[in-house]
């Protein structure tokens, strides 16, 4: 099994659209509300046309929940705010007839759908809270699980390296290096589930390889000082 490009835009463009106006509708219902001010993005493999699949399996589209303003809930009470986000994404589920979510360490993960006409790949949303550090960098808010609810632990976790990683997207595009950056993904992808290894998810995997190809071409290691970006 290995990682393949889909190539099917006319199944890729009506799943962006049908699961960026889920996503869209949450947004619009949390700021309605006034609790906490947030926006949304698509990232990472789905946002920048390097959707991969591994043999027939599903399709996960990762968006990030941006918080921009927490009104009436702390920053820093962790698990208020992913329930609250939970509870209101369930009410948007139930409005577009979808089940309820799945609360997993690192997102609010829908049940896989898919269309009853033409391509059959079922496909789901992978919905990451994130706020951007002081730092520059993103942190995403983690639940860490332990078999007893009232013990979990809530926190925010730093995607390292991530400052900046737009602006060198742009670069890599204008200088003519995007080729290299899809080809070094899709490799990096594979070699990740050679290994066995489920700690990198795509948004991980997609911010190393921008580094790498950057810095490669515009100076600097990525190697030095442990550059390679993973989550801690």
């Amino acid at each position: 099994m290995a990682y393949h490009w889909v190539e099917d835009k006319s199944f890729l463009s009506p799943m962006k659209s049908l699961c960026s106006d889920i996503v869209n509708q949450l947004v619009q219902l949390i700021n309605r509300e006034g609790v906490i001010k947030v926006k949304q993005h698509l990232v990472g493999s789905g946002a920048k046309n390097l959707i991969t699949q591994n043999a027939n399996e599903p399709i996960d589209l990762d968006y990030n929940l941006e918080i921009i303003d927490s009104c009436e809930i702390s920053i820093d009470d962790c698990r208020g705010i992913k329930e609250y986000v939970r509870e209101k994404f369930d009410e948007i589920l139930e409005r577009v007839g979808w089940d309820k979510c799945q609360d997993s360490t690192s997102a609010l993960t829908t049940k896989r759908y898919f269309f009853n006409k033409g391509n059959p790949t079922p496909f789901s949303i992978d919905l990451c809270i994130v706020r951007m550090g002081y730092n520059g960098n993103w942190y995403r808010l983690i639940h860490e699980k332990t078999g007893y609810v009232q013990w979990d632990r809530y926190s925010w976790n730093e995607a390292r390296h991530s400052k900046d990683i737009e602006n060198r997207v742009k670069w890599l595009k204008e200088n003519h290096y995007w080729l290299e950056v899809r080809d070094k993904y899709i490799e990096k992808k594979n070699d990740y589930l050679k290994r066995n290894d489920h700690n990198h998810p795509s948004f991980v995997v997609y911010i190393e390889v921008v580094n790498e190809v950057y810095f490669k071409y515009n100076g600097g290691n990525p190697y030095d000082k442990s550059f390679i970006c993973r989550l801690i």
